[in-house]
């Protein structure tokens, strides 16, 4: 029976998503499953574009692909937590676990290694649905049906237990992915529907704060735990805290759950709870979340017959609009990189999660296109953080510095911006913040000591000191090396916009370091040390995870990374026959890798290009700079049809905040920017018949005409009837809106 009612219960979800239209919309085609296998490091819950909280399954407490909480190969569910990160490399979160129990509740202390927690029930993958907003699972050990939906700040559950049993609602605050450091940890009973609870955490955000206010349907009775202990408190102030809420009405109506969450205060919680949810039912909040997605996913319109494209398309789409999130309350309160209490304007949020070293590559280009606008804010919150913190983030998350990966790459945001005319921010302070990050500047940094040494590392020094970073002084020289050149060319820019001409010139030399690195004798990136000796030994192919020259990559794959002067990197390589030799080499040598501790971020490998890590993602493009588009052709047809499937394993690497999703969606459309900050487009090889972009409000048109899966070569390319006589296209061509016509053959043409 109980099987019957879930089945009732999904199946009029579906109807009201899916299976009740006669056409299907963008919505029906995403997979919220796609990327949680593999190393794909997603997560199904329920979210809203930019949502601040993030409800979701956990099935995994520990290990790399435990970094959103949850992964598909598992079969237990250890409850449902507020807040995930989508597709990083590195664990955080999985805050406010709750978990709906019947009889009595299993509370045994955790030993620290296991995968489940003792309350933990199993699940069968096909009583597991999900769409954007919405998701449920049927939890066998308690046969309860439990369903998630979400506003932006607030979550939402509705429990169905079984009739005739006790009923009650785990809600533990020890839980967190990785098992992280608790500080602190609070929990309050209010009343017979009312608990709120805060929790401090230290592991990658060494100083994150999370408060809650939950409000309960039925009246329930509350204990306390403290480590592990019952106790007979009203509240509780440790380290350690779980509340159980056994439920009073054991009616077969379902138990509804709502949480609020705030980095703020307790009286965050509870407003953006009230403001949120406060009269809304469970159904009227899966279809506003629902619509929120469609809203979202509108922006772009495609025409094709291609199911499983259509499916790659519009969940890429969609992992777009999970990150960065929404970090201020609804009244416009934050918490600062200084950890102070700050207001912003109700209208102009303040958000968190910038993977910055992944997503500059195409995922803020590709919001350049779609909304500019969003991009906009993006940076004025990152202006804001450099403000409070005293420098631009490299990783940030929950207003902390990480310090992690390499580069200053808040500055191709602000230069790419900037050169396409979207100028809602303040010119003068981004300028000023990015100045004082591409130099080695430890001072009014409000972070750890050991963060701001990766935030300002010495390589900085060097490369102002001397113009190249040694191998024996700092770590990963040559990938940051290459980096800082690039962003040093992002401020040459900026300088040059805002007539500072000193500077100008002073950055357009760093921009030219990357000659440093280059062996001529080997034709690769590679570490020179201080008295200006090539590192020895050299292996293309060896790797030493964030432990040698490189960064998550080797010197196969960091030789290429000049993408702001492509024609020098060719003058370097000896000349286009040259260089083409050696680009085609890259996809046809063995895929294998050396070493003890090979990079698992390597992945995705065509010969050695690694599509499953960033720093390969232009290369494909730089094949147009040498005169053989057809090439680039040829291996964006390869690697959009080999490393993206419909699949939970069809992401080949770590989906990065919708930085491996943004390329698909771009070259999708037949377009990659190599450079941001350089407004030009490559044209590569578009897959669909007919895309609508909505540019905010500009309409351009992606038509392909002769488009198949043989197809794969561009004939001619025009746009609004105007022939493209090279194979790029600038963003201010795009912008005014119009036609960009692909017209595709079986056949090479140069």
């Amino acid at each position: 029976m109980k099987n019957l009612v879930y089945a009732l219960t999904v199946t009029v979800i579906s109807c009201c998503f899916v299976s009740c239209k006669e056409k299907q919309e963008p919505i029906d085609y995403v997979d919220v499953f796609v990327g949680t296998g593999g190393h794909g490091h997603t997560f199904p819950g329920a979210t809203v574009p930019h949502g601040m909280v993030q409800l979701s399954p956990d099935t995994r407490i520990y290990d790399w692909d435990a970094c959103s909480g949850y992964h598909f190969s598992d079969s237990t569910i250890n409850g449902f937590s507020h807040t995930h990160v989508s597709g990083t490399g590195c664990s955080d979160y999985g805050d406010i676990l709750i978990m709906p129990f019947t009889g009595d509740p299993d509370l045994k202390p955790h030993d620290g290694k296991s995968q489940q927690l003792s309350f933990a029930s199993p699940f069968k993958r096909e009583n597991e649905k999900a769409t954007p907003g919405y998701y449920s699972v049927l939890l066998d050990r308690y046969n309860t049906l439990a369903e998630l939906t979400t506003a932006d700040r607030a979550g939402y559950h509705r429990y169905t237990y079984p009739k005739d049993v006790k009923q009650g609602v785990i809600v533990d605050l020890d839980y967190a992915i990785q098992g992280q450091n608790n500080t602190s940890v609070k929990l309050e009973i209010l009343n017979d529907r009312e608990i709120r609870g805060y929790k401090q955490t230290s592991w990658w955000a060494a100083n994150q704060k999370i408060y809650f206010h939950l409000i309960s349907s039925k009246p329930f009775e509350a204990v306390l735990y403290e480590n592990d202990t019952l106790t007979h408190k009203q509240s509780i102030d440790s380290k350690s805290g779980k509340a159980v809420l056994f439920i009073k009405d054991q009616t077969a109506d379902p138990l509804l759950l709502k949480v609020g969450i705030s980095c703020v205060d307790y009286e965050g919680a509870r407003l953006n709870l009230q403001e949120e949810l406060e009269n809304a039912s469970f159904e009227e909040t899966v279809t506003k979340a629902g619509n929120k997605w469609k809203s979202y996913l509108s922006v772009i319109d495609v025409e094709d017959t291609d199911t499983a494209q259509l499916k790659n398309f519009y969940t890429a789409l969609y992992h777009t609009g999970i990150a960065p999130n929404i970090f201020s309350d609804a009244d416009g309160r934050y918490r600062g990189m200084n950890d102070s209490i700050l207001t912003t304007p109700v209208e102009d949020p303040v958000y968190t999660v910038f993977s910055l070293w992944d997503t500059f590559r195409a995922y803020h280009p590709l919001m350049t296109i779609i909304r500019p606008s969003q991009n906009e804010a993006y940076i004025r919150s990152l202006i804001k953080k450099a403000q409070e913190g005293g420098v631009f983030p490299m990783w940030e998350i929950a207003a902390n510095y990480t310090g992690t990966m390499i580069g200053y790459h808040a500055v191709s945001l602000i230069a790419d911006s900037y050169m396409k005319g979207y100028r809602n921010f303040d010119i003068n302070e981004a300028y000023k913040h990015s100045l004082k990050i591409a130099n080695y500047d430890t001072s009014k940094i409000h972070a750890h000591p050991l963060v701001v040494a990766e935030l300002m590392p010495q390589a900085k020094f060097y490369k102002n000191k001397l113009g190249y970073i040694p191998s024996d002084k700092d770590n990963e020289s040559v990938a940051k090396g290459l980096e800082y050149a690039y962003n040093d060319w992002c401020i040459s820019l900026l300088a040059g916009e805002l007539g500072d001409k000193e500077n100008q010139e002073k950055y357009q030399r760093f921009a030219q370091g990357y000659k440093w690195y280059f062996d001529e004798s080997t034709g690769f990136m590679r570490g020179l040390d201080s008295e200006g000796n090539w590192r020895v030994p050299f292996n293309p192919r060896a790797s030493s995870h964030r432990n040698d020259d490189y960064c998550e990559g080797t010197a196969w794959q960091w030789t290429w990374f000049v993408p702001h002067d492509v024609d020098g990197l060719v003058a370097l390589m000896g000349g286009k026959n040259k260089f083409e030799a050696k680009l085609d080499s890259l996809f046809t040598v063995e895929s294998s890798l050396e070493g003890e501790s090979t990079s698992m971020d390597i992945s995705g490998l065509i010969g050695q290009y690694a599509h499953g890590n960033e720093p390969s993602h232009h290369i494909a493009h730089l094949y147009n700079y040498i005169g053989k588009p057809q090439r680039t052709q040829e291996l964006l047809d390869s690697i959009i049809y080999s490393q993206y499937s419909p699949t939970p394993d069809g992401i080949c690497g770590n989906e990065d905040c919708g930085q491996m999703s943004a390329w698909y969606i771009m070259n999708a459309m037949g377009i990659y920017q190599v450079a941001p900050g350089n407004p030009v487009y490559s044209i590569g090889r578009p897959i669909f018949d007919k895309m609508t972009v909505n540019m905010e409000g500009k309409l351009l048109t992606i038509e392909t005409i002769n488009n198949s899966r043989k197809n794969k070569y561009v004939k001619s390319v025009s746009f609004n009837g105007v022939k493209l006589t090279e194979p790029f296209i600038t963003h201010d061509q795009l912008s005014q809106g119009g036609t960009l016509t692909f017209e595709m053959t079986d056949k090479p043409n140069q």
